[in-house]
């Protein structure tokens, strides 16, 4: 088409939006492994009956004096080196444990890691703490941050009811951590849609009831359980259809079938739980991310542990679309997309 004499000469086409962009890796968990049967010791259980109601034979503690911010900081440093970055603009730090309830605990473990004075906060969203600072980081990156360094850490071994055979052996603990920087939407590791909700008439699903404003330690009403407590068959109910319903919204935001993942990697919070999301998503079993044998729920960090086993062993590889989903507390739920990008070693 001719130009209109006197108008103006097109410039280059206007950049979109920057994208959230993968850009390393890191996962850490604690030395000491806690078996089924060293369970059975403590516990009127079995292995039997803990692997066939969870699929988990085995979960990593940490030992007395070992916090929160010590797992997190490992897992940042070696996502740091696996991005071969040596700064970043901001700390993200997903976890139900912190350290202490005040301060946060993200400006200890970035200083720790010799990160200076950057922005450092906490995300408070329980088992989908990942994805929400997925989230968190992606904006923080449309406004200008140029790296993100997002880690999820939980020891949930320091807040379950040793005496409770319900939750004590489910969880685990540990950390993962990945780095985000600023990029292009569509190259390798560019973050796709997110899909996150809540709903606080949930609220007693998953909770502590004692230690917070409502029941303050140290007063009558304080001496509410400073345990976690869960509802355990509602909560798996709840779960694989928030699970289901967030999935599904970002399959159909990304334009993927089910048949186009490759790698569905949900909270790892029961093996029967990711069966029966696998099952409903019509995700075949090979295409489902599972390490919860070896770690148990480890809450927060359980999808970069998955995703950092599966790089590992080599089931999840470059340009395979990955599907991460949770569901946790608060409730709240998130899921998110990606095309899974070439990593240094993790």
């Amino acid at each position: 088409m001719n130009p209109v004499p006197g108008a103006p000469t097109p410039g280059p086409p206007t950049p979109g939006p920057p994208a959230a962009v993968l850009a390393g890796l890191g996962a850490y968990v604690p030395p000491r492994v806690v078996t089924n049967e060293e369970l059975t010791r403590e516990l009127d259980t079995s292995d039997q009956w803990i692997f066939s109601r969870t699929g988990i034979r085995q979960r990593h503690v940490v030992e007395p004096g070992t916090a929160t911010a010590d797992l997190a900081a490992e897992a940042g440093a070696r996502a740091l080196k696996s991005a071969e970055a040596s700064a970043v603009d901001a700390v993200v730090l997903a976890t139900a444990t912190p350290d202490r309830p005040c301060p946060a605990t993200a400006p200890d473990v970035a200083a720790r890691l010799g990160l200076g004075g950057i922005a450092a906060f906490d995300v408070a969203a329980v088992c989908s703490g990942f994805v929400y600072g997925l989230w968190v980081a992606a904006g923080a990156i449309a406004t200008g941050a140029e790296r993100v360094l997002l880690i999820a850490a939980d020891t949930f071994s320091t807040i379950t009811d040793p005496a409770d055979r319900a939750t004590r052996v489910i969880f685990g603990d540990g950390a993962g951590a990945v780095v985000l920087r600023r990029g292009t939407a569509g190259e390798p590791g560019a973050l796709g849609p997110i899909d996150l909700g809540s709903d606080g008439t949930q609220a007693e699903l998953i909770m502590i009831p004692g230690g917070g404003s409502l029941r303050p330690a140290g007063t009558p009403d304080g001496q509410a359980s400073p345990y976690f407590t869960m509802r355990g068959r509602t909560v798996f109910r709840i779960a694989v259809e928030r699970m289901t319903a967030s999935s599904r919204t970002v399959l159909a935001r990304a334009g993927w079938s089910a048949d186009d993942v490759d790698l569905l990697v949900a909270h790892q919070a029961n093996a029967r739980i990711t069966e029966a999301l696998g099952e409903r998503l019509g995700i075949a079993a090979a295409c489902r991310a599972s390490n919860i044998a070896k770690v148990g729920n480890t809450a927060s960090a359980s999808i970069p542990l998955a995703l950092a086993d599966a790089a590992a062993q080599g089931t999840l590889r470059p340009g395979h679309r990955v599907l991460m989903t949770a569901f946790g507390g608060g409730a709240a739920w998130g899921s998110a997309a990606l095309v899974w990008p070439d990593l240094a070693g993790h």
